[in-house]
């Protein structure tokens, strides 16, 4: 996280790196935290749909211009990273 209040670890960029467990059918929402900036989705293991597209355990996916991502969960044990960073080139 930019913030340095926040729980984990600071870096100076505007990123936040999250990382969820899952048990199969789970499904949740992950606001995007700037305006301007997307999420890098990396599925570390297991199985996952965003936004309609299903992922695989090692594949990723980027999305931007949208607010939030729907993620459901469609097998067990899975872990997701997920890398919100911004989409503007200074």
């Amino acid at each position: 996280s930019p913030n340095r209040e926040d729980e984990g670890v600071w870096i100076h960029q505007d990123a936040w790196f999250s990382m969820g467990h899952f048990d199969k059918d789970v499904q949740t929402k992950y606001r995007i935290k700037k305006a301007g900036n997307g999420v890098y989705v990396f599925v570390i293991k297991g199985s996952v749909t965003v936004e309609g597209k299903e992922l695989e355990s090692r594949d990723g996916f980027g999305i931007w211009d949208v607010a939030e991502i729907n993620l459901k969960v469609t097998s067990a044990d899975t872990e997701i990273l997920l890398m919100d960073l911004s989409m503007i080139l200074d």
